[in-house]
Order: C-alpha cells, then sequence, then structure tokens
C-alpha cells in the first residue's frame, strides 16, 4: 500500500472517530472512492480537489434541532442500525456477561401508542423479544382489551439487557441504556406513551415520586403525553391481582385522551 494511501485510511480513521464523538450513529453508503492508479512518466496528475460526496446524516438529536425529517422507511432502518449497536454494547460490565442476547424491541416504526417497560425477564432473554413470559401475555390481553391489536404497538424496555435475577436495574445501568431509549423513542415518535411500573417511570420521567402518585394524570416526556400504570408483572394472580381494575381505569383514560372508543368488556 502506497503512503498516500496510508495516510489517506488514517485521514478516514481519524474523521470516522471524530464523528463518532460527536454523536453520529450511521451514515449512508457513499459512491466508491476513486484512488491514484501506478502509471509511468506520461500520465496525468491526479487532481487535488477531493470528489463530492454524500454528507453523513446528525446525530438524531442535531437532525431533530435543525428540522431534518426521517421518513418512515429511514426510521425503520436507523432502529435496525441501533437494534445492532445495542446488541454489541457493553457499557455495563455485569450485564453483558450474564445475558443470553439483548432485547432491543416489538413493534413498528410510526407505531401511535409505545410501552415502556423495565428490563427483560429470563423468558424475554431467552427469546430475544419484550413482554414474551406471564407479564408479557397479560399485557397483550390488556392491549387487545383496550380494541388494539400488539402489533400495532411498540413495546420496549428501560433495560436492553436482564438484570441478574430480575432485579431492579441500577440507576447506573439505566443511565448507560438511557441514550438508546431516548433514540428509539425519536425514531418510533410515539403519539402516546405507557409507562409499566414504578422503575420504568421513575427512569422515563427523571422522577422521584411513587407510582400512587404518578397515576391517574398525564405527564410529559418531550411532548409526548405518558400515562403511568401498574406492571403487568404486578397484576400476575400471586402479586396483586386486584390491581387489574385501576389499570383498566388508566386504559380507559388513555384511550379517551386517543380519542379511541372505549371497549365495553374490561381488559
Amino acid at each position: 500500500m502506497s503512503t498516500e494511501n496510508v495516510d489517506l485510511r488514517k485521514q478516514l480513521q481519524q474523521h470516522v472517530q471524530s464523528l463518532r464523538g460527536a454523536g453520529v450513529e450511521w451514515a449512508p453508503l457513499g459512491p466508491p472512492l476513486e484512488t491514484a492508479q501506478p502509471c509511468g512518466t506520461a500520465c496525468q496528475p491526479v487532481p487535488t480537489t477531493p470528489p463530492e460526496v454524500a454528507s453523513p446524516p446528525l446525530s438524531l438529536l442535531a437532525a431533530a434541532d435543525s428540522g431534518s425529517v426521517l421518513t418512515l422507511e429511514e426510521r425503520r432502518q436507523a432502529l435496525k442500525v441501533l437494534a445492532e449497536e445495542v446488541s454489541k454494547c457493553t457499557q455495563c460490565a455485569a450485564l453483558a456477561s450474564t445475558r443470553t442476547q439483548t432485547v432491543f424491541a416489538q413493534g413498528p416504526a410510526g407505531a401511535e401508542l409505545c410501552f415502556v417497560g423495565e428490563a427483560p425477564g429470563a423468558d424475554e432473554d431467552a427469546q430475544g423479544f419484550p413482554f414474551v413470559g406471564a407479564a408479557g401475555q397479560l399485557l397483550t390481553k390488556i392491549i387487545q382489551g383496550c380494541g388494539l391489536k400488539r402489533e400495532e404497538v411498540y413495546i420496549c424496555n428501560i433495560l436492553k439487557c436482564r438484570p441478574p435475577g430480575n432485579r431492579t436495574p441500577l440507576p447506573n445501568e439505566a443511565a448507560n441504556c438511557r441514550g438508546f431509549l431516548e433514540r428509539q423513542l425519536e425514531l418510533v415518535k410515539p403519539k402516546f406513551i405507557v409507562a409499566l411500573g414504578s422503575s420504568a417511570a421513575s427512569n422515563l420521567l427523571n422522577t422521584t415520586q411513587s407510582l400512587g402518585k404518578l397515576r391517574g394524570r398525564f405527564h410529559d416526556y418531550k411532548g409526548i403525553p405518558v400515562m403511568v400504570t401498574y406492571h403487568p408483572a404486578y397484576l400476575l394472580p400471586h402479586r396483586a391481582p386486584e390491581k387489574k381494575r385501576d389499570v383498566w381505569e388508566d386504559m380507559k383514560m388513555l384511550l379517551t385522551k386517543m380519542g379511541k372508543p372505549i371497549p365495553q368488556k374490561q381488559a
């Protein structure tokens, strides 16, 4: 490899590192660069003006600030890139060493409603999807009870890795995953969010208020109305199944806010 090509590679590596430091996480594939070919004394000089290449996209936060708008397909692709990034994350060494896999999310970009839970459990860690165990089955019933389909909503968690023993996420773990969550929500662009349980609510809303004080009214996450309710795991038979009625009241308030009819049958 020529000295010029070595220097060019170093410059490109430095440029990529600086972009990452600025928050850029992905960039479209541009046209291949033309490199100088070996030639004799009669060859033409290589132009010094660099070829025109597509400008890398800003980070999602910067793009939003500048008024840039991604298409739905671009958002889908960006979510795939983000999921790949999450799968390689090792910021929380203890979680990375004990997980089977990361659990990114389930649902479409552009979903009107997003459910945010606490963290994956054993079933989720094994299958790679959120809310697939007993609590997940109950969440599906709640969604269906609202007259919606599970595949219409977006479901994710504060953490993307299972905490050992299903313990509550530690503050530093939630902080490490915060950027992933924020970028998810920026790309999905839900019109409404439901925070499931006190851990999800406190981390999403950056509050220390109890779930009891957070329920029964809407909160705000970057302009998106947030309803706080009990986590489905809390409603299972061995815990507090009587709280299902409270969750249904929360869902009726949400449906009214969304402008949707309230089904007669309780979830």
